[in-house]
């Protein structure tokens, strides 16, 4: 994760998220970046603190143009201020590790531990998405936390693991607001949890989830104040949509401050726009359903797929470790299926929790008692291991071998699956090694900005195609949904030469 963070340019969110702790730090207010709570973003600015950037407070521009001002335009090194900003991410990332250890051991022992750890270590998405300064993994983190002090309460000491849960699904709620569907799951599971050890007590199971709820809300107050305790908010900055009917009943009764309900305004708002998804050569407009299962077949590796499944059988079909299923596999599977009714097709880190729980699920299959057990177990984790440390350091275009391996994902796949423009800066010493002194054209899909680099290219889509002649340089991203003018350079181009396996290098 280190090697990745040291290597990778911004990817297209990052300076949105690494702008917003920086205003966090320095004027103390919520105001760029509304539709996502602030509390991945404070964890973001312990490492922006450390880096001491300089900031101009007399900028107003949008989110996104604040975010390049930061890193391009203020005096500051992006290379080191990304850096900064990342590693408080690892450091999270690394300590839910030790979560899916110690939950995977309550239900295993010592070996299904170590197993779950060794996928959870391996497992592509983790490591790509968890060595950035972006909110996917530490929200599924806090889910997976909460999720694993149900199951203790439910062992012993309800009273000190029920507050603990509901603090970890408020940092899950304060992170990212998708996290949302799994607040009546985790909240049933603490009154389930009472009902265990108090048998047809209703009152002290109600009394159990409320605990649990009241400790979430605090926490997601706590949050928005460590930013702002006099809780400012100017929803006009923001262009906050008017959600009606359910959606609207649903952001009304939630009892957080008006800027998160703002936020889940524009989340809501988001959802309505169209978006363009791209699957398996195919470009399409809205979501579908089926589009994350697909995804996740694709990036990830086989033999995790595999103790997946069969980690999933054994937590339903062993009695003993089927009172665990519900905290294992049920925040999970809610969590997917609300993913899966979203329509931004962007990417398998809208659903990063899975590898963490389903680690903690492959970890239960070495306690059904057969012979072979181990040895399979011990096989596909090395085969998981091979095939993970095979991309290194090119984790975020990962496919398994079934589909071609990471240099094929982008003819499968598109955005944060393959290209987030995290590639910019490796690019740079491509062109400087291999092809000095050529003409360069530049489709670059990121937030990174070429010039920065030493990379001096011109737009092809700006100019008549018969001049377009040197080298075309194309994100993958872009290229996979190609049209008009940059569909008909790359029919009348061969492709040379690929950096990271996101940016493809022609000859025209």
């Amino acid at each position: 994760m280190v090697t990745a963070a040291v290597q990778e340019t911004p990817t297209i969110d990052e300076p949105v998220y690494v702008a917003a702790a920086a205003e966090y730090l320095h004027e103390h207010r919520v105001r760029l970046n509304p539709e996502h709570p602030p509390l991945g973003k404070l964890a973001v600015a312990v490492g922006v603190a450390l880096a001491h950037p300089h900031i101009d407070p007399a900028f107003s521009g949008s989110q996104e143009e604040t975010g390049q001002h930061l890193l391009y335009e203020s005096g500051n090194d992006p290379w080191r201020l990304m850096l900064w900003a990342r590693l408080p991410v690892i450091v999270l990332t690394l300590l839910f590790g030790l979560v899916v250890f110690a939950f995977a051991r309550d239900l295993g022992g010592p070996a299904a531990a170590l197993t779950a750890l060794a996928l959870y270590s391996l497992t592509p998405d983790v490591v790509a998405h968890g060595s950035l300064a972006t909110l996917d993994v530490p929200a599924a983190g806090f889910v997976l936390t909460s999720a694993w002090l149900l199951w203790r309460a439910r062992r012993g000491r309800p009273a000190l693991c029920l507050p603990l849960a509901g603090a970890a699904l408020g940092a899950a709620l304060a992170t990212k607001m998708s996290t949302l569907a799994a607040v009546p799951v985790l909240l049933a599971l603490a009154a389930l949890t009472v009902w265990v050890r108090r048998p047809r007590d209703v009152r002290r199971c109600l009394l159990g989830a409320g605990v649990v709820a009241a400790a979430a809300v605090a926490v997601v107050w706590a949050s928005y104040l460590a930013v702002d305790p006099r809780l400012r908010w100017d929803p006009s900055s923001a262009h906050v949509p008017a959600v009606r009917g359910l959606h609207g009943l649903l952001v009304r009764a939630l009892p957080f401050p008006e800027a998160y309900r703002d936020g889940m305004r524009i989340q809501f708002g988001l959802e309505n726009r169209s978006w363009q998804g791209f699957l398996f050569g195919h470009v399409y407009s809205g979501g579908r359903w089926y589009y994350l299962p697909v995804a996740l077949v694709v990036k990830t590796p086989l033999g995790m797929l595999a103790l997946w499944t069969a980690g999933a059988v054994a937590m339903l079909a062993v009695r003993r470790l089927r009172p665990a299923a519900p905290y294992v596999l049920l925040p999970a599977g809610v969590l997917l299926a609300a993913a899966m009714t979203g329509t931004r097709d962007l990417g398998t880190r809208y659903a990063v929790f899975l590898p963490m729980f389903l680690a903690v699920a492959a970890g239960s299959v070495l306690t059904v008692r057969r012979r072979w057990t181990p040895v399979a177990a011990t096989v596909l984790v090395a085969f998981v291991a091979v095939s993970s440390l095979h991309t290194f350091p090119y984790y975020l275009p990962y496919s398994n071998e079934a589909f071609g391996g990471p240099a094929k994902t982008h003819l499968r796949l598109h955005d944060s699956n393959v290209d987030w423009g995290q590639d910019l800066g490796r690019l740079a010493g491509r062109l400087h090694t291999r092809y000095r002194g050529e003409r360069v054209w530049l489709v670059y899909k990121g937030s990174g900005e070429p010039a920065y680099y030493g990379i001096h290219a011109s737009d092809p889509l700006r100019a008549p195609v018969r001049k377009v002649r040197g080298l075309l340089v194309v994100s993958d991203s872009a290229a996979a949904k190609a049209k008009g003018r940059l569909a008909l350079l790359l029919r009348t181009s061969r492709p040379v030469d690929e950096v990271g396996h996101s940016i493809t290098l022609y000859r025209r």
